[in-house]
């Protein structure tokens, strides 16, 4: 009777379906701050499908733990952080930016925008730069990691310390990618016509009119400019010391395998993309889970009217005191409860229906059946978790790409912006209601995109899971990868076919002319020869 058990135990065994892929090992460079959160769920989810992990830090990490069940660190000694990585660093900036909003719209607040953004993205392009040099220097280090045998390499590329890494390795390589470091990420690799595809911190949407575009046209100048002459260069030397050649940080950037896109098109305009590009916008979404019990209680009390929920995100927790009273009072002259991660000061306006807290279970409140309205900064994280669960939003943008996210909102019909250094309690106030407001589209809209939203063959994490497993089965995947990048900037844009056929032409019509010429010359000629004949 054993025997006829085990028999049956290794026929059930055989009919049981093998898995898609191996467990493989994978190296991951990650970008610190918010964009760690995104990286973290994809780790997760390798990690639950049998991936080794493998994640580099350095000793000032801000967010990336050195121990963690899902994955094995490699922590990088670094004497000084990034600026990205300090609190105290990001609170300056912050101060620094509203500041120069006060401004907008004039060429002063114009020049010192991009003069304070250049010195940040300046001082950070150093750092990581020295960062690679350590790693690159460490001898040991790296025979480490190339004896190891990853199959492939995820790395964020918004400051690209990794993808120099990835091509020392000599291993494939995915990005978990939104911004470069010269802007959006599709115009690195995609057709971008600037009469429909707005640039970074044009605040533009796809409809724009003749003042519009050539507006455009000047902010893709300015990123342009701040590439070649802010962010690549510390870059191009490590290039020209490891690599030699032709090779720079965009080139390489152009020759990953993968792009795994942030962003899904319930987000994002209509635009021309690649083969390689996968789009896993919302990928951190997930359904809410029961709320602790104070905050459920607090939840409840607010009956029909429901509960507004703002936060400005993991960087920014305190907008000053000027600004909190104003919020405050506002929140404090409505029906509903609020829930507000707030780090500052306690403000003295604060109504009785308001609860301060240093965290707030982000996702698990959006997804509750009360939530109203979510009030954010504009960050991608938010803006998809609030989409997720159908939750309108009233923006408060502040820096980097947060202005651009709330346009596309705006121009989805499920947000309103207030302008931070226009805020006073009627015009917050005046936000809100519009919002709340059951006659108002902003909640139909919201769950409309939601619906779409939801509306996919696969889940976000599913599709990021499984185009990555597909990178590690096939060593990489070149044949999705375009070689356009390969071509000098004049090719790409058929210029010197242009020219060619210009200079065809030109000598075509030169030597109809000249024929015309010499024809009319010998009919002239021969006419004249006639007439003498006649004469004589």
């Amino acid at each position: 009777m054993a025997s006829y058990g085990a028999l049956a135990f290794v026929l059930v065994c055989s009919m049981t379906p093998l898995p898609l892929c191996w467990g493989g090992k994978i190296l991951v460079y990650p970008f610190d701050g918010s964009h760690w959160i995104n990286m973290k769920i994809l780790v997760e989810a390798l990690h639950s499908q049998g991936h080794e992990i493998t994640v580099l830090r350095t000793s000032t990490s801000w967010y990336i733990s050195e121990k963690s069940p899902y994955y094995t660190s490699i922590t990088v000694m670094m004497e000084q952080s990034q600026n990205i990585e300090s609190q105290s660093f990001m609170t300056s900036f912050l101060e620094r930016s509203i500041e120069i909003r006060r401004h907008r719209g004039s060429l002063w607040a114009f020049v010192e925008f991009y003069r304070n953004l250049f010195g940040f993205i300046g001082e950070n392009q150093v750092a990581v730069t020295k960062l690679v040099v350590s790693i690159l220097e460490n001898k040991t280090l790296i025979k480490e990691l190339k004896e190891t045998g990853y199959d492939v390499f995820l790395t964020d590329p918004a400051f690209p310390g990794g993808v120099l890494l990835a091509h020392y390795l000599k291993l494939p390589m995915i990005f978990n990618v939104r911004w470069l470091f010269n802007g959006e990420a599709h115009f690195a690799i995609a057709p971008s016509p600037l009469s429909y595809i707005p640039e970074l911190f044009s605040h533009h949407s796809d409809k724009m009119n003749l003042f519009q575009r050539m507006n455009n046209i000047i902010y893709h100048g300015v990123l342009f400019y701040m590439h070649h002459y802010v962010a690549n260069p510390p870059y191009q030397v490590l290039c020209d010391k490891y690599f030699g050649g032709n090779v720079s940080a965009m080139s390489l950037i152009q020759g990953a395998d993968l792009w795994l896109m942030r962003i899904d098109f319930t987000f994002e305009f209509p635009r021309p993309t690649m083969p390689n590009v996968v789009y896993i916008g919302g990928f951190q979404g997930k359904p809410s889970k029961p709320l602790p019990a104070d905050l459920e209680d607090f939840v409840q009390t607010s009956g029909e009217h429901g509960v507004i929920i703002m936060t400005l995100g993991t960087l920014l927790g305190d907008l000053g005191p000027e600004i909190s009273e104003i919020i405050a009072s506002a929140f404090a002259r409505l029906p509903q409860k609020v829930v507000w991660r707030h780090l500052g000061r306690k403000p003295a306006a604060l109504g009785n229906n308001t609860l301060l807290v240093d965290w707030l279970p982000q996702n698990d409140l959006l997804g509750h059946p009360k939530t109203k309205v979510f009030v954010t900064h504009g960050g991608t994280n938010g803006i998809y978790e609030a989409m997720y669960h159908g939750v309108p939003i009233v923006g408060i943008p502040l820096i980097f790409d947060q202005d651009d996210n709330m346009v596309r909102m705006k121009a989805k019909g499920v947000a309103e912006i207030v302008e931070v250094t226009k805020l006073d309690v009627e015009s917050f106030l005046g936000s809100l209601r519009n919002v709340l407001d059951p006659q108002k589209p902003y909640k139909q809209n919201m769950i409309k995109l939601s619906q779409l939203h939801h509306d996919k063959p696969m889940k976000p994490i599913d599709t990021a899971t499984f185009w990555i497993e597909y990178v590690m089965r096939h060593r990489g995947a070149p044949h999705l990868r375009t070689e356009s990048y390969k071509l000098p900037w004049y090719a790409y844009h058929c210029l010197d076919v242009i020219g060619v056929l210009g200079v065809f032409c030109l000598l075509l019509v030169a030597s109809i002319w000249i024929s015309c010429r010499c024809f009319c010359r010998y009919l002239t000629r021969s006419k004249t020869s006639k007439i003498k004949f006649k004469r004589q």
